[in-house]
């Protein structure tokens, strides 16, 4: 059997044929929560200041910066950030009549976080055709129903350079500061190589994984060996086939989607792998494989942002009568169970969530043929708590022997020598140490910029969001007029599992109310201080709807490491589902007259 797109179907439910018959509930329960409390840590939520000799983590290895003069200029649109956010930004801008585009990036080209991630294995967790955005525009096909980094990479480029963003763009180039010009109604933007670009609008696009995050374990600068994070993968030294490894003794630091990706081509290269895991993940099927170049012909015009919302409404719980992509994603959410007599709908997606962890450690079992190390690899916590992870060779990987699983049984790693690594007092040598350990989540907002924004009236957004994130949609702010910010997190906005999709929503409203106050002969806008009281009083009605699911599952970055106090009420998303909310936000931007907002 074939879908739409020549996909043979094929069932991704981890669950079929598993019951709870036999599982005995109350002691379920009580495993997810001891496995919680060993792994609370105030200590474990702190990382490491990547600033001086410990800058290496997160210098470019990938490619160095041209001399160039200092740019001073003016152009209509200043956009932070060159990765698919700003890439979409500057697209969806340019559909609306704004020519002079400036994009602005640390990294050495497009592709933001795909700049970055070139490491071995690395690919997307959402199928192809939903992910990578315009794609009925540029008739492009990827090659794999998932698409690796550097096909990811080349196509960002390749939109880069379709839509003319090559000319004006900045890389190598870190904003320092951006300040509200009143008179001239524009932003002055400056950066680190003497640029001053003024424009009258500016999107802040500087995406969620743009900050290196090394864990604060004690005595890294002791380790003698040699040690980089996966996003700045040295090359140089494991060689672009990883022929450097292979006499080599390789660690790995996490159990995350990265390393997912990454374990089993470096144990295929290395000497020996060690991997270090504080949490197992869940680890369904992934099926990747090649698509028919001619998969998407004869496709009705609209055929992706069908897919699209077809993906989004399933996997944000809306069960659809035709599920457009059938994967794991949509898979699990299609076939929930349906409320039996004596149970309620929340209480049928409990059952289908216990019914889908344990057939997921009975997969583990299944692929790895150690006990001890199975069970290690085994997640006790319910789906979701976090993000889950597809892949068809890790957990089989576990069965090579010259690859090691150290489980820290949720402590984490004790400290660094300078032979290597120190878990529970016993150490473990090593030549090289990969931290596959992540990016910065949820810090504050110019903490994650880099730099502050000084709007109108000398008001810095430092000290606006010291007390509360506020804004109207998530993505502008009062005070900081023709400002637009996709904030981390996408707080008081809307996420689904597509973050593209998401970005690209985010730009569209961005173009449509920028091209809006020109059209109705304004300079400026600004955001009405009702409006955004409004707005944020929505988001933190509703900020703890999930937030006892959210405290019962194991630290990681969606629940700020196990203390939801951390978490700000006024940085929780809207409450309206992901299609609805955005399709919210298109009729507010189709009433014309810009509700909410100060014209001037």
């Amino acid at each position: 059997m074939a879908d739409e797109q020549g996909f043979e179907a094929m069932d991704f439910v981890a669950s079929a044929g598993v019951d709870l018959d036999g599982v005995d509930l109350e002691a379920l329960g009580r495993r997810y929560r001891e496995e919680r409390a060993r792994r609370v840590d105030d200590d474990r939520a702190a990382f490491v200041d990547l600033s001086g000799d410990r800058a290496r983590y997160a210098a470019d290895p990938f490619s160095a910066p041209e001399p160039r003069a200092p740019v001073a200029d003016t152009v209509e649109l200043v956009v932070v950030g060159a990765g698919f956010g700003g890439l979409l930004t500057a697209i969806r801008f340019r559909e609306v009549g704004f020519t002079r585009i400036r994009l602005i990036d640390t990294a050495g080209d497009v592709g933001g976080v795909w700049y970055w991630n070139r490491y071995p294995g690395a690919m997307c967790d959402v199928d192809s055709l939903t992910y990578l955005p315009l794609l009925e525009e540029t008739g492009y096909v990827p090659r794999d129903r998932y698409a690796g980094s550097s096909e990811i990479r080349a196509y960002a480029r390749r939109l880069a350079a379709s839509h003319g963003l090559d000319d004006l763009a900045l890389f190598h180039t870190t904003v320092t500061g951006l300040r509200w010009d009143e008179d001239t109604a524009h932003w002055v933007t400056t950066t680190d190589r003497g640029d001053e670009i003024a424009s009258p609008f500016v999107m802040i696009a500087d995406g969620n994984f743009n900050r290196v995050r090394i864990p604060a374990i004690p005595g890294l600068g002791d380790f003698r060996g040699h040690s980089f994070h996966t996003s700045r993968w040295d090359h140089a030294y494991t060689g672009p086939d990883l022929g450097g490894l292979a006499r080599k003794r390789v660690g790995v630091i996490g159990t995350g989607a990265t390393a997912a990706q990454v374990v089993p081509p470096l144990a295929r290269a290395a000497g020996h792998l060690v991997v270090f895991q504080r949490t197992p993940s869940t680890v369904g099927v992934r099926a990747n494989r090649p698509l028919d170049p001619d998969a998407l012909a004869g496709l009705e015009p609209g055929w992706q942002r069908e897919r699209i919302r077809n993906f989004t409404a399933i996997v944000s719980g809306r069960r659809q009568p035709v599920d457009l992509v059938r994967d794991g994603w949509t898979d699990y959410h299609q076939a929930a169970p349906v409320p039996r007599d004596d149970e309620d709908a929340a209480a049928a997606a409990r059952r289908g969530n216990l019914l889908h962890m344990e057939a997921l450690r009975a997969r583990v079992d299944a692929a790895v043929h150690d006990p001890v190390t199975a069970e290690a690899l085994k997640p006790w916590y319910a789906y979701f708590c976090t993000r889950p992870v597809f892949h068809d060779e890790y957990l089989a990987t576990f069965n090579r022997p010259d690859t090691t699983l150290v489980d820290t049984g949720g402590q984490g790693i004790e400290r660094f020598s300078e032979a290597g690594v120190v878990v529970d007092g016993v150490e473990h040598p090593l030549d090289c140490l990969v931290f596959a350990t992540g990016f910065t989540y949820g810090t504050p907002y110019t903490e994650k910029t880099g730099f502050d924004i000084m709007g109108r009236d000398g008001l810095r957004i430092s000290e606006k969001y010291a007390t509360r994130f506020s804004t109207l949609h998530g993505l502008m702010s009062r005070g900081f007029p023709n400002l637009f910010m996709i904030p981390g997190g996408n707080m008081q906005s809307s996420v689904t599992l597509n973050v593209l999709y998401t970005l690209d929503e985010n730009a569209l409203h961005a173009a449509g109310v920028a091209a809006r106050t020109r059209e109705l002969g304004a300079r400026c806008f600004d955001v009405e201080a009702d409006a955004e009281e409004k707005w944020v009083a929505e988001c933190v009605a509703h900020a703890r709807d999930n937030a006892e699911f959210l405290e019962s599952c194991t630290p990681n970055r969606f629940n700020a490491e196990g203390d939801l106090s951390r978490r700000a009420l006024a940085s929780s998303n809207h409450p309206l589902p992901v299609l609805e909310f955005f399709d919210l936000l298109r009729a507010w931007r189709d009433e014309g007259s810009l509700p909410g907002l100060e014209l001037g």
